[in-house]
């Protein structure tokens, strides 16, 4: 597989906005961990090599643990998960499959993580959501190549 386009160097103030989120992110309330299996889950079901990959070996490096790695597109039939992780997950799930029923983030799983995560982790959660699907969309529209990013970087 070979790059597309890189909209990095052509777009660089889309880049700038998009890493803005990502800051935002970084520092909001959002455990870390959840953070890193929401883009992982998200990743996954939108066929995201680039970032399946570049998500795994982050949240790998952060310390967390194979078992919750290995089964994470498989999280509900797993015990390594906290209730907390389990509504983020489902969230995002819903929020990226948007229109595969006709109710799109249904109010069971929107009352499920906000059990969870007060007002403004609970943005933080949905800002997450929407940046990693959009991440997806533009690494698989340019197919950006798994491991590039790491083996660029060292």
């Amino acid at each position: 597989m070979k790059e597309r386009l890189n909209v990095i160097e052509l777009a660089p103030e889309a880049y700038k906005a998009m890493q803005g989120l990502e800051r935002f992110l970084r520092h909001s309330a959002l455990p870390h961990a959840t953070l890193e299996l929401v883009k992982l889950r998200a990743s996954q079901i939108n066929g995201c090599g680039f970032c399946v990959d570049m998500h795994s070996h982050d949240a790998k490096k952060a310390g967390e643990t194979d078992e919750r790695l290995f089964s994470v597109a498989a999280w509900r039939e797993a015990p390594y998960y906290t209730d907390a992780e389990r509504a983020a997950l489902a969230l995002a799930e819903e929020a990226t499959r948007l229109s595969d029923r006709a109710e799109a983030v249904p109010d069971h799983v929107w009352d499920e993580a906000a059990k969870h995560y007060d007002q403004e982790t609970l943005a933080a959660l949905v800002v997450a959501i929407a940046t990693i699907n959009a991440w997806n969309r533009i690494a698989v529209t340019t197919r950006l190549v798994a491991g590039s990013m790491r083996n660029q970087n060292g």
